[in-house]
């Protein structure tokens, strides 16, 4: 297994729409392409799909979870490390305080208060690259804007926030994100 010179935490669902099990593997697929090892909550669904596609080219893949959690069941098998956080708040610094990418994608509840972090952390702490991939997180992104939960002004610039159809958007915007050097 190699060692990243990048992180990417990809927020997203157990349940998938139709499409999104095939735009999660390629999702997976493109990250470990671009060197980037991968963090998710470790369960199936689509953050299994991810997982088996980052998991082809050698990166960590690895689970975030809470250390008392209740069972979601076991961690899909492309998991190659655990981290087990104390507190909700513990497991989303986990996440966040040093992954140089998020991707979203859709999913249920967890996952919104995962992108809702992650989107408050961008604009408060630091301007993590946030990606919105696919229709369900695309619209989430507009229907935030749109209702003015997300707003742009001087102190809150939403220059981090990119809205992404496919992998192919996907894979041409790691391409723009990895070409200057490493972290």
């Amino acid at each position: 297994m190699t060692h990243p010179a990048r992180t990417a935490a990809l927020f997203a669902g157990v349940i998938a729409r139709p499409g999104e099990q095939h735009l999660a593997l390629a999702a997976g697929d493109a990250l470990g392409a671009a060197g980037y090892g991968l963090r998710h909550g470790g369960y199936n669904g689509l953050m299994e799909a991810a997982a088996q596609g980052a998991a082809r080219h050698g990166v960590p893949v690895t689970a975030i979870t809470l250390a008392d959690r209740p069972e979601w069941g076991p961690f899909n098998p492309h998991v190659t490390d655990v981290v087990y956080a104390q507190t909700m708040g513990e497991r989303l610094h986990a996440y966040l305080d040093d992954v140089d990418l998020v991707v979203v994608m859709g999913g249920g509840v967890g996952t919104l208060h995962e992108v809702t972090a992650a989107l408050y952390y961008a604009t408060t702490i630091r301007p993590v690259p946030v990606r919105l991939l696919g229709p369900p997180a695309r619209r989430l992104g507009t229907f935030l804007r749109t209702e003015q939960w997300l707003v742009e002004g001087p102190t809150r610039p939403l220059g981090f926030l990119a809205d992404l159809p496919d992998a192919a958007a996907l894979e041409k915007d790691l391409t723009t994100l990895t070409s200057g050097s490493p972290r």
